[in-house]
């Protein structure tokens, strides 16, 4: 029984990740090629070419991205988006969830933004227990008549969903920054700890095993 249960776990590390990876894959290629539908009946490749293309939806979907930020990136086109913007502003409901998307974006996005480069340790929800998170802002001003800490911003995920956390601001002073990669966090949060990378933590996990062994 032993073997049994060694042999179809040494078969779910195989095929597991395989899986996973190719409905994940083509989930976003379906998702992409959706765009096709964006074009005029008569100017789909089923129609010019007689078939259809699988790919052809990811094709447009990056021309798209590439003349629209060609277009933004000049005068003319930054013209006509603080048009638009300001179109959108004037709309209940709409200017609210607009301008929220793109403050979010753009402090993502940014080349020079600093938010969700750093993995930090912080102690939560109680003491004694730690939890990995992200920076997001180190740079917060705080009222004074509420607290004179340098404050920064944590966003801490849930695992193994990182979509879904909670914000915390915290004092610079109870904030460890760890010598890991953001792809290592991401991949240590999802796995439930299972994956640990190398690092500060690695090393914690090593020392704690070896006290209680000795």
């Amino acid at each position: 029984m032993t073997a049994l249960r060694k042999y179809i776990i040494a078969g779910l590390l195989v095929w597991l990740p395989l899986i996973i990876t190719v409905v994940t894959i083509k989930f976003v290629v379906d998702l992409l090629d959706g765009t096709i539908l964006l074009l005029p009946p008569e100017y789909r490749p089923e129609a010019l070419l007689g078939f259809s293309i699988p790919g052809a939806g990811i094709v447009l979907a990056v021309g798209v991205l590439l003349l629209t930020g060609m277009f933004a990136a000049n005068l003319l086109g930054r013209r006509l988006v603080l048009i638009w913007e300001k179109a959108l502003g004037k709309i209940p409901l709409v200017r609210n969830i607009y301008n929220s998307v793109k403050q979010i974006a753009t402090t993502l996005l940014a080349s020079q933004s600093k938010s969700f480069r750093k993995v930090v340790l912080v102690e939560y929800p109680r003491k004694d227990s730690w939890c990995i998170g992200f920076l997001v802002n180190e740079q917060l001003d705080t009222d004074s008549a509420i607290t004179d800490l340098q404050l920064q911003s944590i966003y801490l995920p849930t695992t193994p969903n990182p979509t879904s956390g909670f914000n915390l601001l915290l004092p610079q002073r109870d904030i460890i920054e760890l010598d890991m990669s953001v792809e290592d966090g991401f991949k240590f949060i999802i796995s439930m700890g299972v994956i640990v990378p190398d690092g500060k933590i690695k090393r914690l996990l090593q020392e704690s095993a070896d006290a209680a062994g000795s």
